[in-house]
């Protein structure tokens, strides 16, 4: 037991020295997340948007500003998570390959770039919602933080399986910036009208956005759509082990045989 969380802890330092060089990611945290969180607030209209909690059937009519913020704060966390995780994964995926050929347990390196994530995802969510409050209340301030949390966790796992299939950056990055506007983008009344259509709900921050949704404008619990949440994270890790098992598979190469020269 000792063994295995003194090589958890080693595999756990060593993606946080990693996560560290990534300057780029620190300079996005301290600036782009509250600017883009406030900008999503003070630029969009104060007339109010009809919108369904469907975990609950309530409809609410909240101002269009302050629902844009929470999509936009949604949007923040997601991208610098998934971007976070996915500069890592692709820098390191040829380290990652040499310590499980080396022997270095899988298992404890998946367990390792989770603890990572949860790490940075609490982090994001924290500041966020401490930006949000700056600039209205809403009602529920701990479960916005949570419905941040999970949807920043979804994007990370997606984020390291795309580092471990993409060949080149911008592919990888084109790809998260692509799906995390559309995803939000399409449950926002405000910028889409089929917001509050059944096709919304198979959107991979559907439950996030109903539970960011209820933490803003309404007193309800939302566990059912935090769970939804959590689901689709499950599923994403699950993808995400899946590709990471066969990028660093135990496979040695085999030796091609070469034809003996004549002379």
């Amino acid at each position: 037991m000792r063994n295995h969380l003194l090589l958890l802890a080693t595999a756990t330092r060593y993606a946080l020295i990693e996560h560290g060089r990534n300057r780029f990611a620190m300079v996005l945290v301290a600036l782009f997340l509250p600017t883009w969180t406030t900008l999503t607030y003070l630029a969009m209209p104060d007339t109010p948007a009809r919108v369904r909690l469907r975990a609950t059937g309530q409809w609410l009519t909240p101002r269009g500003n302050e629902l844009t913020g929470i999509s936009g704060a949604l949007n923040a966390v997601t991208l610098i998570t998934a971007f976070l995780m996915f500069a890592a994964t692709f820098a390191g995926s040829g380290f990652d390959r040499r310590l499980a050929l080396a022997g270095y347990p899988r298992t404890h390196l998946v367990l390792a770039k989770v603890a990572t994530l949860a790490l940075a995802s609490s982090a994001a969510a924290a500041y966020a919602t401490a930006v949000t409050c700056l600039t209205w209340t809403p009602r529920q301030p701990l479960l916005l933080a949570a419905a941040l949390f999970c949807a920043a966790m979804t994007y990370g796992v997606l984020g390291v399986a795309l580092g471990s299939v993409m060949r080149r950056e911008v592919e990888g990055m084109f790809a998260i910036v692509m799906t995390s506007i559309i995803d939000l983008a399409l449950q926002n009344p405000v910028m889409s009208s089929g917001a509050n259509t059944p096709v919304t709900r198979y959107l991979p921050s559907y439950g996030a956005m109903q539970a960011g949704m209820a933490a803003g404008f309404s007193t309800s619990a939302s566990p059912r759509d935090l769970a939804i949440q959590l689901a689709w994270f499950t599923g994403a890790a699950l993808v995400c082990l899946l590709v990471f098992h066969r990028r660093t598979r135990n496979a040695s190469p085999q030796k091609r045989c070469r034809r003996p020269e004549r002379y």
